[in-house]
């Protein structure tokens, strides 16, 4: 990562995902789970759906609705926070090709 001081602090670039800068475990998984969850709290603001309309929409229930809302998706498998991404009206497409390293990575690409 590139660092550089601004006004007097030092400054380290950011790699593209806070939770590997963070050298959190599973960094990649949590990246696109957060991804997931930003979109559905867009698509329930945009849709102007209230937390119990936006549960029935999905599927699951207000108070899980209200994690989510906050940003608490640890407990949501990604298929699941996919599923309520349909139930809300997105098409998802998932894109496999293969890597050019030994080891190839989870990407996600909002349109």
């Amino acid at each position: 990562m590139k660092k550089r001081i601004v006004d007097d602090i030092e400054v380290t670039e950011s790699s593209g995902n806070v939770f590997a800068d963070l050298a959190l475990p599973d960094a990649e998984k949590l990246q696109i789970k957060s991804g997931l969850t930003i979109e559905i709290n867009r698509a329930i603001q945009r849709l102007q759906l209230t937390q119990d309309q936006a549960a029935e929409r999905m599927g699951i229930s207000q108070p899980k609705v209200s994690a989510l809302m906050r940003g608490a998706f640890s407990n949501f498998s990604e298929r699941k926070l996919m599923d309520c991404l349909n139930r809300l009206g997105y098409d998802i497409e998932i894109k496999l090709k293969p890597a050019t390293q030994p080891t190839g990575h989870l990407i996600l690409a909002i349109a």
